[in-house]
């Protein structure tokens, strides 16, 4: 028992005096718990936001308390034209649009974002089916007709690519530019390449090919398998992601810069980088859609290079957007790899 006393011992301050296996057995899943709960911990009490096209009786002829109870799930907007309701569906920038034709109530929603769609639908097939219960006794006044603004033919794949291609761009750069810098600084390799004739800019620009092929390789590989065995449809300015891409890249391979600038070992470069990436892809939207995240989380997004990134790509892949949805994101990344480098530079030892 003496022996048994002292190995845990031994093993217990040995866990307890590694921050590294501390940080990752505790801090780390920590993490997760409080970004998963940010997520879903508010989205009993977010709100959709509806445009109602022209009249609709359902909502117009509502009592008082009805109206004040359906504001507490549904800020309805008011609009004449209904090809630019169905273009702020399209876009994302709604839930969905609504409208009335005698009795059938018409609701457009966007299979882009497969939970925004479905609460949508269901709040509305809620609303028609209590509106037809007041009238009970007689038949059934109204009916729900949905329509998803995209073509009906595209599948769930068309949502799912954007997200997780960006994801591995992002992990590509990243990985590739933090480790390579940790490892050419333990063998010696930096220390060579700074005695040799080749200058700093040959240096980085040899590796920011390398990272642009790579994000030409993933780009082939995803689409090959999505398109092959899954079904994908590319249509409309879908090849606009590609330069999106490129330049996401650049903005991600910065910031692996700044992680191989501080890194001193592999494994540190490794969670690093994991530490980085894996909570950004998830406020960005990668894996799971932020309309029902708390309003500080969606917010935070918009400042991250990723969440540009995904949007980018919604936008030409899936949305049905022209080239011109990538004008702001392309200088949003330029800024970014600018801000990146120099702190890399100025970290770099």
């Amino acid at each position: 028992m003496s022996s048994f006393r002292a190995l845990a011992g031994a093993q217990l301050k040995a866990f307890l005096r590694d921050r590294m296996l501390l940080f990752w057995t505790i801090a780390f899943p920590l993490m997760f718990l409080v970004l998963f709960g940010g997520i879903f911990g508010g989205s009993s009490t977010s709100k959709l936001t509806v445009v109602q096209v022209g009249q609709v009786a359902l909502f117009d002829q509502m009592p008082a308390q009805a109206k004040a109870q359906l504001a507490q799930v549904i800020e309805l907007k008011h609009s004449s034209d209904q090809a630019a309701a169905l273009a702020q569906v399209r876009h994302g920038d709604v839930a969905g649009a609504i409208a009335m034709d005698g009795t059938t109530v018409r609701l457009w929603y966007s299979r882009a974002d497969q939970v925004t769609s479905a609460m949508v639908t269901g709040t509305m097939d809620g609303i028609v089916n209590a509106a037809n219960l007041a009238a009970s006794g007689r038949p059934a006044t109204f009916t729900l007709q949905t329509q998803q603004v995209e073509d009906t033919a595209l599948k769930a794949i068309q949502y799912v690519t954007p997200g997780l291609l960006a994801w591995a761009v992002a992990m590509g750069a990243v990985f590739g530019a933090g480790l390579t810098l940790v490892q050419w600084r333990k063998n010696g390799l930096l220390r060579r390449l700074r005695m040799s004739p080749a200058s700093t800019t040959s240096i980085i620009m040899s590796r920011t090919l390398v990272t642009l092929v790579l994000v030409v390789i993933q780009t082939v590989v995803f689409l090959a398998v999505a398109l092959l065995l899954y079904g994908l449809k590319l249509n409309g300015s879908w090849w606009a992601a590609l330069p999106l891409m490129f330049m996401g890249a650049l903005a991600f391979q910065s910031i692996g810069l700044v992680v191989g600038a501080i890194s001193k070992t592999d494994e540190a470069a490794s969670g690093l980088a994991n530490l980085v990436i894996l909570p950004m892809a998830f406020l960005s939207g990668s894996f799971i859609p932020l309309d029902s995240a708390p309003g500080w989380m969606q917010t935070v997004a918009k400042f991250l290079p990723m969440g540009w990134l995904n949007t980018g790509m919604s936008d030409v892949m899936v949305r049905g957007q022209g080239p011109s949805a990538i004008v702001v994101p392309m200088p949003t990344f330029a800024g970014f790899a600018l801000v990146f480098a120099a702190i890399a530079a100025r970290l770099f030892r």
